[in-house]
């Protein structure tokens, strides 16, 4: 049969499940969220007159995870005006409703009694054919349905998203002894392909695959904490970027995640395994218990291994000494072991470098390293079905950027065997059957394509790409570049479509990008279908060079600084208006210039995950290669042609985006801000954004390409300025703003509404761009400006002087 998704519905309006609700709100599918009935009104609603008969009292909990989704930091919902597809309820009245949907998720309390209690009872109201499934995250799928029909066992399995569920990548599926293999098919692909997650099949074990992994690991890395005699803030030195774990480290993710939740996850393998050994792996180390018992979980109890002081007037961030349980000021972790880890080049280097170097902080890292692997090669076989998942699993559900196998191989199997064997540590049996058949890695590359140990087989078997996945350094492997310098390449990627990528230090925009950008308008114009315009960096563009216009700047060379923003501008124009079509695809940061790259492009194919703003006010300059005349565009282009229609008001809304330096975060809101067309497009599954955008190229050709056509431009003039300025005024005088944030905004006015020129005057793209580029000089040479930029360059942060 050919399913759909079509309407959703929740069962427990929580954090998660509210969460996992607005993720499915998030790709425009309607969800029902429903929740228990609270027992009685509080005695203020009684004194209102609500009663527990009342509907919104009823709907309280649901109603309430909704409203809350809408304040949630980090924002659950790309936009959240999606929360109108999210429909509350509660458990009492409204479980027929499931009947109506497609698939039922199920997101309450981690107990077996009252889960197994609520599929009973949804059962009464379940439609053949309809999917269910449960977020637990770790508890028993096969038990939970024990007592089910045969037709609902079918139809039911794990589905288990990873906190935040809109931004972890993980989805876990886990599938019963009678799950239909078509339903596990069909949810692997809508995981894939509509939710954007990374979906890993696992087996029905205690906390399945990431969790068992990623809890082991947390249990060694505290026991060896106390043995090695280290500090909280040390072991978190230890254990982020050097260790190839994201920059929260140990500690400090897990005070995001609350040490109580981590806790019950180690309890519920304890009271599942059947080895000695692995029991006591789990059991929880006493001055963990202390914690809870005195509600020390993380940031929502306001302090965990970690608590801010402000009793000194002052932020000043204090770590636990868990010997003394008692917060002391943090000290900088110091250990030789982290500088040559620094050093090392590569990230699998970087770990090598870290577990074998012979300090303290090395010892720690290798001793962690080093029974975590050994773990996951004794349990392959119980949790999952192969090496591909596990790695998965760990790089998309703890974002690890190696995950296990991947660091057997970096830090070398034949190494790690021969060294643990010399500490008198068992070697797995997994591994001495890879080194017994001759091979010394999980996996190898061959001619572009990625093998790996199966060792059900005992063989190296092909990782199937995913599909729809377009990976530029595999295709730069195989000789697909077509142009390259320093800055960038255009790179094929099959069907007559050529991607302009961007690998310069920091993704910044330099002359060297710039000049490659004009040498691929340029080829692709006569050899090519179209471009398009990505990166797999960490960010896909945040902007020009800075330091190099500080350096110009202070020198005062203004000439020199003119000719770089007409080049920037002269060559987005020529991009724009090129004879075959171009879309970008970009991701994560697109800030500044990097915005004013896309801005120009035909279409863009956004991952959804996109933060895209044009952010120059914050280092006292304009946008100048062309963003604010895009955003006068953009904002004025439906109603332009009609004289009658005043344009104050759309210029004002665009104004206040620009002036206000406001960064969109989704692609969803990019369109809201004016940064992304209606006409735009974005995927939720970061990885497919460049086959889309390829896509889309194609697409355009087909239906006969012709570039766009220069017009002229209608602007507000010198009465819309004064209007502009006039709120400027207001919000200077209120506070709001500085002195100087101020003087900025009257320049970018002067700008958006087109210069010194009667109101309705029709003006070129060049005049608004001559506009930006007098406008960025003139701020290049201003005191504050330069300070803006230094202290941008030396803190990361906007200096407000």
């Amino acid at each position: 049969m050919v399913r759909k998704i079509r309407k959703a519905a929740v069962l427990g309006a929580g954090t998660m499940g509210a969460s996992i609700a607005a993720h499915l709100a998030n790709v425009g599918i309607p969800c029902h969220l429903l929740d228990i009935v609270l027992p009685e009104p509080s005695e203020g609603e009684k004194a209102k007159g609500i009663t527990r008969e009342d509907k919104a009292f009823r709907n309280k909990l649901a109603a309430g995870g909704i409203e809350n989704l809408k304040k949630m930091r980090p924002a659950p919902l790309y936009d959240s005006k999606d929360a109108a597809l999210l429909t509350p309820g509660n458990l009492e009245d409204d479980l027929k409703v499931i009947s109506e949907v497609d698939w039922v998720i199920e997101v309450v309390v981690e107990r077996m009694d009252i889960k197994k209690q609520l599929l009973e009872k949804l059962e009464v109201f379940w439609k053949p054919g309809t999917i269910v499934s449960t977020n637990t995250s770790g508890l028993s799928v096969n038990e939970m349905v024990a007592d089910r029909s045969p037709g609902f066992k079918k139809h039911f399995l794990g589905t288990h998203f990873f906190n935040p569920p809109r931004y972890m990548k993980l989805l876990e599926v886990i599938p019963g002894k009678e799950t239909d293999p078509e339903i596990v098919e069909f949810l692997k692909g809508f995981g894939d392909e509509v939710l954007g997650k990374g979906v890993v099949l696992a087996k029905d074990t205690p906390n399945f695959i990431a969790n068992r992994i990623g809890v082991y690991g947390f249990m060694r890395t505290v026991e060896y904490m106390e043995k090695e005699g280290l500090s909280v803030v040390e072991v978190d030195a230890l254990t982020g970027p050097a260790m190839g774990r994201p920059r929260s480290a140990t500690f400090r993710t897990l005070d995001m995640v609350g040490l109580d939740i981590l806790l019950h996850v180690a309890d519920n393998v304890k009271d599942f395994v059947t080895e000695d050994w692995e029991v006591k792996a789990f059991e929880i180390p006493p001055f963990l218990t202390a914690m809870v018992e005195r509600k020390w979980l993380g940031e929502k109890t306001k302090q965990g291994f970690y608590k801010v002081d402000k009793s000194q007037g002052k932020k000043d961030i204090l770590a636990l000494d868990y010997r003394a349980m008692e917060y002391k000021p943090k000290e900088k972790a110091k250990f030789a072991c982290l500088e040559a880890s620094k050093k090392a080049g590569s990230k699998g280097d970087s770990i090598k470098a870290l577990v074998e170097f012979d300090d303290q902080g090395g010892r720690f890292a290798w001793q962690v390293t080093r029974d975590v692997l050994n773990y996951t090669a004794l349990k392959l076989d119980e949790i999952a079905d192969d090496i591909v998942a596990v790695d998965n699993a760990l790089r998309w559900g703890f974002n690890w950027e190696l995950g296990p196998f991947q660091t057997w191989d970096a830090i070398g199997v034949k190494n790690m065997a021969e060294r643990m064997a010399g500490e008198g540590v068992e070697v797995p049996p997994l591994v001495q059957q890879l080194l017994d058949a001759g091979f010394e890695s999980f996996y190898k590359k061959e001619k572009g394509q990625i093998y790996f140990f199966d060792h059900k087989q005992g063989e190296y078997r092909l990782q199937e790409p995913l599909p729809g996945v377009i990976y530029l350094p595999d295709l730069k492997e195989e000789g697909k570049v077509i142009l390259s310098n320093s800055g960038a390449s255009l790179v094929d990627i099959g069907d007559g479509v050529a991607c302009f990528e961007i690998h310069s230090p920091h993704q910044a925009l330099g002359a060297d990008v710039m000049i490659l950008l004009n040498k691929a308008v340029e080829e692709v114009e006569k050899n090519w279908q179209g471009m398009v315009i990505a990166n797999h960096a960490r960010n896909f563009c945040v902007g020009a060079n800075l330091m190099m216009v500080l350096m110009e700047a202070q020198a005062e060379e203004w000439d020199e600084i003119d000719m770089l923003i007409r080049q920037f501008q002269t060559i987005l124009l020529r991009m724009k208006y090129s004879e075959k079509p171009v879309v970008a695809a970009p991701h994560s940061l697109v800030l500044g210039g990097g915005y004013e790259v896309i801005a120009h492009a035909d279409a863009v194919m956004a991952a959804a995950e996109t933060y895209m703003g044009l952010v120059e006010l914050g280092v006292g300059v304009i946008p100048a290669g062309g963003g604010t005349k895009e955003m006068v565009l953009r904002s004025t282009g439906h109603v332009m042609a009609n004289e009658e229609v005043d344009l104050l008001p759309f210029i004002k809304e665009a104004f206040m985006v620009v002036g206000q330096a406001r960064v969109a975060t989704s692609a969803r809101e990019a369109v809201t801000f004016g940064y992304m067309r209606p006409t735009d497009g974005f995927a939720a599954n970061v990885d497919k954004r460049i086959d889309e955008a390829k896509k889309r190229v194609l697409a355009l050709m087909a239906t006969g390409y012709k570039p766009p056509v220069q017009r002229k431009i209608r602007v507000i003039g010198e009465t819309g300025l004064a209007a502009l300025k006039a709120g400027v005024y207001m919000m200077k005088e209120g506070k709001y703003i500085s002195e100087y944030d101020a003087y900025l905004g009257e320049k970018l006015a002067y700008i958006m509404a087109g210069g010194l020129v009667p109101a309705n005057t029709w003006v070129t793209e060049q005049h608004l761009l001559d506009l930006e580029r007098e406008v960025f000089v003139h701020l290049c040479g201003q005191p504050k400006t330069q300070a803006r930029m230094a202290h941008m360059l030396k803190t990361g942060k906007p200096l407000r002087n």
